[in-house]
């Protein structure tokens, strides 16, 4: 019983929370994929799941720069600094299991 009420108090602060992807860009996406969703809690759910998934590949990323010790720290500081490359990104994806592929121009 407890969940549930978790679960519903959750579904409704949606309603006040911002996501980082606007409303209309998950919404546009959505019924790209055949999702007609006239809730706002809903869209925004989805827009959440989006950003989490898409955090975990950045920071998984991240990751493998900092093991691969590709950072470059500026004179003076202790501060390093990561550039996020095909090179690292590539085997992030295919973990995730998402295909990339460069275009040939960029070969």
């Amino acid at each position: 019983m407890l969940m549930h009420i978790n679960m519903r108090e959750f579904i409704n602060e949606l309603e006040d929370y911002v996501p980082t992807i606007p409303d209309a860009v998950t919404v546009h996406f959505m019924r790209t994929c055949g999702c007609d969703c006239s809730d706002p809690r809903i869209v925004r759910l989805v827009a959440l799941a989006t950003q989490k998934y898409v955090s975990d590949i950045i920071l998984d990323a991240m990751q493998q720069a900092r093991m691969k010790g590709l950072g470059q720290t500026k004179k003076g500081t202790k501060e390093t600094r990561y550039c996020l490359t095909t090179e690292v990104l590539e085997p992030v994806l295919k973990e995730y299991g998402i295909d990339f592929v460069l275009p040939p121009y960029m070969h």
